[in-house]
């Protein structure tokens, strides 16, 4: 018997209906998908403004993300420094992974039914119907003082589209106001500096999806807004776009070229700011807090961003921030679950007040993403130790990026979205009389992001998923 003929009886014969489907799409290349095209060597890559890079390629099947990085900032005439500031994706609604330089895109792309087995709590139609698309985007690891002594317009530009992408998608939650200056600096950036002929409410209005997230615009009209009375003129977020643009300050008489560079550091400065940007997107639950007596315990789905500053816990839906840490405000600890059905957990230590007495609180995660976020953090705290660069002279002037401090009344603070809010947090409290609690990290017998010494502080190793797995 064929070996492959005996995989396609072992399939058959498998009690397991999820292992089934997992061994069967390992049998069969699907030749559809959207990444490969086999029959003449061809791969698409994908940018997070929609545009797609079609590539010719020999040894599709043992190419490396390395190799094919080398194609790509040739096709997109980057230079070498790319090589640094992006990666490859794969990229799905329900996982997204990012590669390391050896590993071979086409190999874990046959894998991606185990990967959504192991780390997501897809159905088995959805592991069957899934397929990955490999995106080409920024470097989780690449620290942002680095971006802003970029001065490629080429680099810029991409790290300029994915920033506004996950602005408009909600991805990295701003508050309206900051959007609007976002906004503008997006208008003077594709429309060309302000015309007030060419530039007027009716121009804008086909337009606006493309400059403010639209989620943010629902969210601030709606019911109460028609309840407004008649004097009160409600603003549309045309006109608010509009003023923004027409109020943006235009740099000293430079070349255009020269000013789109300015612009897009503005853009990115302003980014930077967010503790989730560039981050490292995951998904997970939370316990929802108890507000009545007849209602039921529930759980608020999650979204966990973790990058080389901290970690945010974001509420999926309302596209919110519920807390944000710096690494130093944290401790953490990782749980599996004996139970395959049931979730693992990631729990997040940190300092907080209950009725006006000072606590630890224990937030609790569930999340098949678990292990990975805990891998994530620990490597992210050992990757900015050892990237530290040492103090300056005490005579030399080093300009940082401020986090907001803004002035603005209470009830805009209480609104913000970028805020800690957690009174929308079910949290475990407690108190260790006698005893400082300290912030140091966990020892972990394992994990998922190790150093390799030979590779230099800037590499690091992904998850190993099965010894049955083919190795990139």
């Amino acid at each position: 018997m064929a070996s492959e003929d005996f995989r396609i009886l072992s399939y058959l014969t498998n009690p397991n209906p999820m292992l089934k489907i997992i061994s069967f799409l390992n049998v069969w290349l699907r030749k559809d998908c959207r990444c490969w095209k086999i029959e003449d060597s061809e791969v698409l890559i994908y940018l997070v403004n929609n545009s797609v890079i079609q590539l010719s390629v020999e040894s599709l099947s043992s190419l490396t993300a390395g190799e094919l990085g080398r194609t790509v900032r040739e096709a997109l005439r980057l230079p070498d420094q790319a090589h640094e500031v992006f990666s490859f994706w794969l990229i799905s609604p329900f996982l997204e992974l990012q590669l390391k330089p050896k590993h071979c895109p086409y190999k874990l792309c046959r894998q991606w039914p185990d990967l959504l087995y192991r780390f997501t709590k897809c159905s088995a139609d959805e592991i069957v119907h899934d397929e990955p698309t490999l995106q080409y985007r920024k470097n989780v690891f690449f620290p942002k003082n680095k971006e802003m002594q970029i001065q490629d317009d080429g680099i810029l530009r991409l790290l300029y589209e994915e920033a506004k992408c996950n602005i408009l998608e909600g991805r990295y939650p701003y508050d309206l106001e900051d959007c609007l200056q976002l906004g503008a600096l997006a208008c003077r950036i594709e429309l060309g500096p302000f015309d007030q002929e060419q530039h007027n409410l009716a121009f804008l209005r086909g337009k606006i999806d493309t400059l403010l997230p639209a989620h943010l615009c629902r969210k601030h009209g709606g019911l109460l807004a028609a309840f407004r009375s008649r004097g009160a003129k409600q603003h549309s977020y045309e006109e608010m776009l509009l003023e923004s643009f027409r109020q943006l300050v235009e740099a000293a008489a430079c070349e255009e070229t020269e000013a789109l560079k300015l612009l897009y550091h503005q853009y990115l400065q302003k980014c930077h700011i967010l503790l989730y940007y560039g981050s490292a997107m995951f998904t997970g639950q939370i316990d929802k807090p108890v507000q009545s007596f007849l209602q039921r315990n529930g759980r608020k789905p999650v979204t966990i961003a973790i990058s080389l500053d901290g970690v945010s816990v974001m509420d999926s839906k309302e596209k919110c921030v519920l807390l944000t840490l710096c690494y130093h405000e944290l401790s953490w600890e990782y749980t599996s679950s004996e139970d395959e059905d049931m979730d693992d957990i990631l729990w997040l230590e940190f300092d907080g007040e209950e009725g006006g007495a000072v606590v630890n609180k224990l937030l609790k995660i569930y999340s098949k993403q678990a292990e990975l976020m805990s891998g994530m953090i620990e490597y992210c705290i050992d990757f900015s130790g050892a990237s530290e660069t040492p103090p300056p002279a005490q005579d030399a002037v080093v300009a940082k990026a401020p986090r907001p401090k803004e002035k603005r009344g209470k009830l805009k603070r209480q609104n913000s979205v970028v805020c800690n809010q957690i009174h929308q947090l079910l949290t475990i409290d407690y108190v260790e009389e006698g005893k400082e609690i300290k912030r140091v990290k966990p020892k972990r017998a394992a994990s998922f992001f190790t150093r390799q010494v030979s590779q230099g502080p800037a590499s690091y190793s992904t998850v190993a998923v099965s010894e049955t797995l083919e190795q990139g």
